[in-house]
Order: structure tokens, then C-alpha cells, then sequence
């Protein structure tokens, strides 16, 4: 039986009617090989060039030709034209006005993909300047062929003419070096390692005096520093919210620090909230101070009665018209622990979206919360920046740690003594003539009916109820903002209303 006569048997077996006898081989020049095996063989056989008898290339196999195509410029009357030209004088005006444009808060750069950034900004100091320098010196004069005894040059090339010279030039990049190490440890949540101890912080055998509690390395952890980078990255407007009792010590330095250089097309406001807890005078001069760097807000978290909400929907109305061509705006809110930033975006939201506690550590990981169409809320974890300078009694005062994991809390009652004033605490606890954090604590417990087996006073759970008051506002207090000279205030207690 023929191949058509069993094809046609095979279709008519299979009920197809159509004709199938496009894979059929049939008897003739390529019976063996298929058109795909032939495919398949020209492609392998295509970049072989052909030689004749004595090895001269006669054809050049595929994209191995060594002659050129020959090339044409486009006619085009802009050849013959004036070039888009830019004097030296014109770009250092053009930097100034950048540099103070730059400065100020209230000024947003629109657009900056049409101006000539990279003629405006100083490339010195950039990354890869500087790595390609270091590449092309290595190239042209390696280690061996300088130092060693396979040198070829007796004396090294350097940039400096005298000793004095190279000793400046030393110091500083020693200096520069130790800065950016410390800005490195301090934007990847690493404290200074043991051996960098202050030399007063140990003793002549060299063993440290005080210890820290593990307690207060909270909101230092990798996981929290990653969370606070997707917030960053994932946002395009960052809002720092400060307590408004201490303003400074609740900020991020180095937190701002990365997202001017690193990220400077992102916008940052900040937010003093727990207003309601210092006078209204005092949060007008913080917003005042705090305004020569960003836009300040100030504000009081609350769904039923807040203050400041319209300002801030008003701000970001304004922001999301500014980027009106892109899909969405994100807003981040970053900042210490127990700051508040859940309660902002509760009050926003005017419903409970976050929970909120008062204690820190409450918010675990970031989250989405829409607020309008095109704007959208970034809730983030509370960050505590390591910083050698903070003392246990500042970061437990400052709300980071929860007052209750923290042992021996009795030590640090004189600071909260220090920070408020004696009428301050006879109006709220109602106590007089104590003569020390003991003898305050020992009336107050006795007062409260705080007594252990005994009749002995309570001494650590008096002492853990008065930190707590003092966190969570009940006792006032609060930090003036730096004035000026003939403005000097007599110390930065101030009498709340």
C-alpha cells in the first residue's frame, strides 16, 4: 500500500477531512531531511566563511565583513544653523539661583528634566567621578611598579608640595572618612561597636563603668530600618512627626540627612503633634524655628476634635495638584515611637484604620491607608536613630521604651524632677515638702495607699506611675526652641497654662 493510500485510510479513521499532507515525506531531493533539519544545517553551516585553495578568505561568512558600510549624515538645516551655547557666567548665576532656590522650604523645582541639571551641579564630588579617577590611576601606575622592589619610579607622584600640605591633606580624609562611617552606621541602625567607648566611660583597667539595658536598643533593629526604607522609597512626600514637648530630641538627623542626598525629589514636612500638651506660644515659636528648614505643621491627634487637619489635607491637596501627572501620591509618616503618627492618619481617616496604643512599639509593620482618590497614607514603624550622645534617662523620657520592662525605674525620677517645675508637680500630685526623688516617691506612695508587706512604700511601682504621667502628658512639661541673643529666655522650663 502506497504512503497516499495510508494517509487517506489514517484520515478516514480519524474522521479528519481536511488535508493533512503537509508533514508528509515524499520521494524526491530532501526525502531525509525535513525543512526544519535544513533550517537548522544552514544556520550552523552560516558562519563558516569560504576559502579557495590556498586559505584566502573568498566569501566573508555573516557579520564577519571587514569592509564598512559607507555612512551618510542626515541633510538637515540645523546644521548650518547657531548651536545651543552656555557661557561660564550664565552657569554660575544659574547655580546661585539654584543654590537659593534649593534653601528655601516653600520653593518646589517642577520639571527639572528640561533644565540642564548636569551642567548646574557640582560633579566633583560624585561617586562615579571619583571611582573612574581611581580606576585610570591604578591602570597607569600599578602598585608594583611604585612601591616595592620592582618600583620603577623612585619618587611617588603626589598632589601636595610640602609636608604640611600632605599632614592637612591627611587629617582630613581621616575626617571625612570617620563622618561618613559614622553616617553609614547610623543609616543602617549600627551603634558604635564596644571599642569605641568614650575614654571617661571606662575605668584604669579598661572594663566599662555602666552598662545599658537591652531595653533600650528598641526601634534600632534591622527589621524596623527596612520597614523604613520601604516607606521612604514607596512615598512621595515624607512627613516627620515630632513631639511638639521636644521637637530636637525626637528627630531624625540622619534620616533627613539620606533623604536630602540621596533622595532630594522627595518632599519633607514636619508635623509637631501633641500640641494641645505645651502652650500655644511655645508651639508658634517652634513652628517659626522649625520652618527655616521645612513646612511646619502644628497639630492634635484626635478623631473628634482635633486641630491643624484642614492645614495638613489642604498641604497635601496642594502637593498632589503639583504632581498632577502622575497616577498617585503617596505620603510617609516616619519619626520616633509613641509620636503619634497613627493617630494622625486615624484623624485624616476620621475612623480608627490603624491601631494605636500609648505605648511605643505598637505599630509593627508599614501599611496602606487611602485617603482621597490620588493621595495616599504610608504608616511606618517608630525608628530610633542609634546616637552615642543619648543617655538611657533621655531615650526612657523621650517614650521609645515601655516603662514597664525597665528595671530600677526609681533612678531616673530626678531627671522628671529636673525637666518640670515644683509647682507643676504639687498641682497634679498635690504633695509638698519632699526633699528628694525618694522622699517624693515615698509621699506619693503613701498618699496613694501604694504599700508593700510591711507598711515599706511601693518605691518601683510609684515611681514606674509617675514616668508614665510624664510620657503620656499628665505632668507639664516641654523645651523651648532656640532664641536669640536679646531674647535669651532664663532656662527652657516654661509655665504651661
Amino acid at each position: 500500500m502506497g504512503t497516499g493510500k495510508k494517509e487517506t485510510s489514517r484520515k478516514i479513521r480519524q474522521g479528519k477531512v481536511e488535508d493533512g499532507m503537509s508533514n508528509v515525506k515524499v520521494k524526491g531531493e530532501n526525502f531525509y531531511r525535513s525543512a526544519k533539519k535544513v533550517k537548522l544545517l544552514d544556520r550552523l553551516t552560516d558562519g563558516r566563511p569560504q576559502r579557495n585553495a590556498a586559505g584566502k578568505i573568498t566569501k566573508s561568512a555573516s557579520f564577519q565583513s571587514r569592509q564598512l558600510p559607507n555612512a551618510r549624515v542626515e541633510p538637515n538645516r540645523k546644521w548650518f544653523t547657531n548651536s545651543r551655547v552656555i557661557g561660564q557666567d550664565a552657569l554660575k548665576s544659574f547655580r546661585e539661583a539654584m543654590a537659593e532656590r534649593a534653601s528655601d522650604p516653600y520653593s518646589v523645582l517642577l520639571k527639572s528634566n528640561k533644565l540642564p541639571m548636569s551642567l548646574i551641579n557640582d560633579t566633583k564630588m560624585e561617586n562615579g567621578i571619583k571611582t573612574h579617577a581611581a580606576k585610570i590611576a591604578v591602570e597607569t601606575s600599578p602598585f608594583g611598579e611604585v612601591f616595592g622592589p620592582k618600583s620603577q619610579r623612585k619618587r611617588v607622584k603626589m598632589s601636595v608640595s610640602s609636608v604640611q600640605d600632605l599632614v592637612d591633606h591627611s587629617s582630613k580624609s581621616y575626617e571625612v572618612y570617620l563622618d561618613r562611617l559614622e553616617q553609614t552606621n547610623l543609616l543602617q541602625g549600627i551603634s558604635h561597636p564596644a571599642d569605641e567607648i568614650a575614654d571617661e566611660d571606662k575605668s584604669d583597667d579598661g572594663c566599662v563603668k555602666s552598662a545599658q539595658e537591652s531595653i533600650f536598643n528598641k526601634g534600632k533593629s534591622k527589621r524596623i530600618w527596612n520597614e523604613l526604607y520601604k516607606v521612604i522609597d514607596s512615598s512621595d512626600v515624607v512627613i516627620h512627626v515630632l513631639d511638639a514637648r521636644d521637637p530636637i530630641g525626637t528627630r531624625c538627623q540622619s534620616v533627613e540627612k539620606y533623604i536630602k542626598e540621596e533622595a532630594p525629589h522627595k518632599h519633607v514636612i514636619f508635623v509637631l503633634n501633641k500640641c494641645d500638651l505645651v502652650p500655644t506660644s511655645i508651639a508658634a515659636s517652634w513652628v517659626r524655628y522649625l520652618s527655616k528648614e521645612y513646612p511646619t505643621l502644628a497639630f492634635h491627634a484626635s478623631i473628634t476634635n482635633s486641630f491643624g487637619k484642614g492645614s495638613l489635607i489642604q498641604l497635601l491637596r496642594q502637593f498632589s495638584s503639583l504632581h498632577s501627572d502622575r497616577k498617585q501620591v503617596s505620603i510617609g509618616f516616619i519619626g520616633y515611637p509613641n509620636t503619634g503618627k497613627s493617630s494622625i492618619i486615624n484623624t485624616l481617616r476620621r475612623k480608627k484604620v490603624c491601631t494605636v496604643a500609648p505605648i511605643p512599639g505598637e505599630t509593627k509593620v508599614w501599611q496602606y491607608i487611602t485617603l482621597m482618590k490620588r493621595i495616599y497614607l504610608i504608616d511606618c514603624p517608630g525608628v530610633v536613630p542609634p546616637n552615642t550622645s543619648d543617655t538611657p534617662q533621655d531615650i526612657l523620657l523621650r517614650g521609645v521604651v515601655r516603662v514597664e520592662n525597665v528595671e530600677h525605674p526609681e533612678q531616673y525620677i530626678p531627671a522628671v524632677l529636673e525637666k518640670t517645675k515644683p509647682q507643676h508637680i504639687e498641682r497634679t500630685y498635690s504633695i509638698r515638702g519632699y526633699q528628694d526623688h525618694l522622699g517624693f516617691l515615698e509621699c506619693l506612695a503613701r498618699k496613694g495607699g501604694r504599700l508593700l508587706h510591711g507598711g515599706e512604700p511601693d518605691i518601683n511601682g510609684v515611681a514606674k506611675m509617675v514616668l508614665n504621667d510624664f510620657i503620656r502628658g499628665k505632668i507639664p512639661w516641654y523645651t523651648s526652641p532656640p532664641l536669640s541673643e536679646d531674647k535669651q529666655s532664663d532656662g527652657s522650663k516654661g509655665i504651661a497654662s
